[in-house]
């Protein structure tokens, strides 16, 4: 069964599409979109398209480094 979901903050949109019955590459995606905004880090227009794997080993990567313990090194 298809499953898709979207969230969407001021600046970011993020989409999720995942069929696990199709086969063909691609069918599994994750999508991080700017929105169009008046402020200084982002415009309309520019998209990230992962697979739902490369994905996953960025949210890996991101809990392992962004893990906050109340140290900062540098």
């Amino acid at each position: 069964m298809p499953y898709t979901k979207s969230k969407s903050t001021k600046r970011f949109s993020f989409d999720i599409a995942r069929n696990p019955t199709a086969k063909k590459a691609g069918s599994n995606t994750v999508t991080i979109a700017t929105n169009p905004d008046s402020g200084r880090y982002s415009y309309g227009g520019t998209s990230l398209t992962m697979t739902v794997r490369e994905a996953q080993a960025l949210r890996t990567f991101l809990n392992e480094n962004l893990d906050y313990d109340g140290v900062v090194s540098i």
